[in-house]
């Protein structure tokens, strides 16, 4: 989204620009500076004005896009390398009915089969998951090193709940004495080893947030869009659980199987 003067001003002016406010404020670009690019795969030193900031609807967009018009790139090619003028990487089109995407990126590709310049015509989502997949190795190594971490935290707390189970052993021999059922006793060190984990949790989810922020801001360039979903705090809170629940298996196992009087034994 963009205020209607500042685009006016881009169209106006073929040397103009737009970029997110997200690339402007990490370069602190203001409308009316000039900003020079060093190009690369196309040589030289190219020299635009800032026209316009735009900010974008939805949260997920992609604030970090520097705009420019294409006739300003052309002209420029046609003069130094005229072999390489009038290229289009690719165009985007919009539709009214998202329901017809199908058959309007079908005739679009009917339209240029058996051409000099076929088209591969595909949604937005489906172009830019082309990207994403080219870093799945890495999306697949943070997976494999969260599982191995979830791994980890499971044996510390399972270690933890079991020395503190261990430590009152002779407690929960006279809490049979007593009358208390398996269930009761094994309901205490469920419950212990839960409350250890979801404290664990909340400090956890409450720590993303910020962490998430510091994180956005310091790999806008790279990754312009990152937010925490919903979906991941309810992993947290069932993997929590999971591991809750998991460490707390071998402890309980092991005090209900403790004889009364075996139990008495260890008070010191």
């Amino acid at each position: 989204m963009i205020p209607n003067d500042q685009r006016e001003a881009f169209f106006r002016d073929r040397k103009g620009f737009i970029a997110g406010r997200k690339l402007a404020g990490r370069f602190g670009w203001k409308i009316g500076d000039t900003v020079v690019l060093r190009g690369t795969i196309y040589p030289g030193n190219w020299e635009f004005v800032m026209r316009g900031i735009y900010r974008g609807r939805e949260p997920n967009a992609d604030e970090t896009v520097f705009m420019f018009h294409w006739d300003y790139l052309n002209e420029s090619l046609k003069k130094t390398a005229p072999t390489r003028a009038d290229q289009v990487g690719f165009y985007i089109i919009g539709i009214e009915n998202p329901e017809r995407a199908v058959s309007v990126a079908s005739n679009i590709d009917g339209l240029f089969k058996n051409s000099f310049a076929e088209t591969i015509t595909e949604t937005e989502k489906a172009f830019t998951l082309g990207f994403v997949a080219m870093s799945d190795a890495i999306i697949t190594a943070i997976e494999l090193v969260s599982f191995v971490v979830i791994i980890i935290i499971l044996a510390v707390v399972a270690n933890t709940v079991a020395m503190s189970v261990r430590e009152r052993t002779n407690e929960y021999a006279v809490f049979k004495t007593l009358g208390f059922g398996g269930w009761r006793i094994a309901g205490l060190i469920l419950g212990e080893s839960i409350v250890i984990t979801m404290m664990g949790c909340a400090v956890g989810i409450a720590a993303t947030f910020p962490a998430a922020t510091a994180f956005a801001a310091a790999m806008g360039a790279y990754l312009p869009v990152f937010k925490v979903e919903p979906a991941t705090i309810w992993l947290d809170i069932v993997f929590s659980l999971s591991v809750g629940i998991l460490a707390a298996i071998i402890p309980v196992y092991r005090t209900l199987k403790v004889k009364i009087a075996d139990g008495l034994r260890m008070i010191e």
